[in-house]
């Protein structure tokens, strides 16, 4: 080994040493205010959302902003442990999208639990054997989950966070070559993700849906000439060959997660309010709805349509608009749309996802 070689080792072992002594002295404080807090609650999102940001924003390279964010909330997460680990439940089994989707937002140490359904998800959370709940919202190729919509509705939960994940898909198998397979699992949201690909690549073989990804993976394991479309992490849990990699049709593939909860969440300075509301049928209404954003200053940034449970052909609209209901343009706004809706629900504010 060359004398510049040990230099820039010994080097990067006094640095490990006193980052050892800096994550320590940070773990401490955190026990600290933990405890200062008393019953309060462990997880504050606006102010983890704060110092990923501040921390992102100061960043000089050469450690990219992703990596910077990752490393500070496993940081987060291992200091939150030191109180109790979050118990988050998710859209199971073991090898989902929305498990890998959990740990990005609330690290390795947070006590993951994995659930059947979206609606045992919001069950967990409602009943208290979770903290806190993650749910898939949207596709960016394949649109909204319409159930998770539909229990933001009729539930009380709140939304207390966002996360988004870029979605690569894998076809998994136990056969080593594509021409011996004759069926493919997935949860219909992949193969909406993939149609184009298997049109090209496997257009003779049967397509079966599973109640999920993972479980598509289980599936494949169990039989012969088989596979399914899931993400890579899957492939090691079910001991899978990945025969093609990153086979989505939009290679910008993304999944928006909402992390829901009983909490109300404070403002962080980049927040996102989202909310439901019904018009009556009547001509200009859908204008009246929209007018007091408008005059306001407050900018929509997604509008979705969902059939409403009261009546045949009425609908309800969720709204993300930008702001913290608190801000002074958004309330306002809310308070007149209060005035003209035939039903305003606001689902919660939170920071927007970085």
């Amino acid at each position: 080994m060359s004398d510049e070689l040990k230099k820039f080792r010994a080097q990067i072992d006094r640095i490990d040493d006193e980052l050892l002594r800096l994550f320590n002295e940070r773990a401490s404080l955190a026990q600290q205010i933990g405890h200062a807090k008393g019953n309060g609650a462990v997880l504050r999102p606006e102010r983890e959302a704060q110092v990923l940001s501040r921390l992102a924003q100061a960043n000089t390279g050469p450690l990219p902003k992703q990596g910077v964010t990752q490393l500070f909330t496993e940081v987060m997460s291992q200091c939150r442990a030191l109180e109790a680990p979050l118990r988050v439940a998710y859209l199971g089994p073991h090898g989902t999208f929305s498990e890998a989707a959990m740990y990005q937002r609330f690290g390795q140490a947070s006590a993951g639990l994995p659930a059947d359904s979206i609606d045992g998800v919001f069950a967990a959370v409602e009943n208290g054997s979770a903290n806190y709940g993650l749910v898939p919202v949207e596709n960016s190729t394949e649109g909204a989950v319409g159930r998770t919509l539909d229990l933001l509705l009729s539930g009380n939960l709140n939304i207390c966070g966002e996360v988004l994940l870029q979605v690569h898909q894998c076809l998994l198998s136990n056969e080593g070559e594509l021409s011996l397979i004759r069926k493919v699992y997935s949860h219909p949201q992949s193969f909406g993700q993939c149609q184009n690909w298997l049109h090209a690549h496997l257009p003779h073989a049967e397509r079966i849906t599973a109640s999920s990804n993972a479980d598509a993976a289980r599936l494949a394991a169990e039989e012969p000439f088989a596979a399914a479309l899931a993400g890579e992490q899957a492939a090691g849990h079910f001991k899978l060959k990945v025969l093609a990699a990153n086979i989505e049709d939009d290679a910008r593939n993304t999944t928006r997660f909402l992390v829901i909860g009983k909490q109300d969440v404070a403002p962080s300075g980049n927040d996102k309010t989202s909310l439901v509301m019904s018009a009556s049928n009547r001509p200009g209404a859908m204008h009246d709805l929209l007018t007091p954003f408008a005059s306001n200053g407050v900018s929509m940034t997604k509008m979705e349509s969902r059939p409403s449970r009261a009546g045949l052909w009425e609908y309800v609209f969720y709204v993300d608009v930008e702001g913290h209901q608190s801000d002074a343009k958004v309330a306002a706004a809310l308070e007149q749309l209060k005035q003209i809706a035939s039903f305003v629900k606001v689902l919660g504010s939170y920071p927007v996802a970085v």
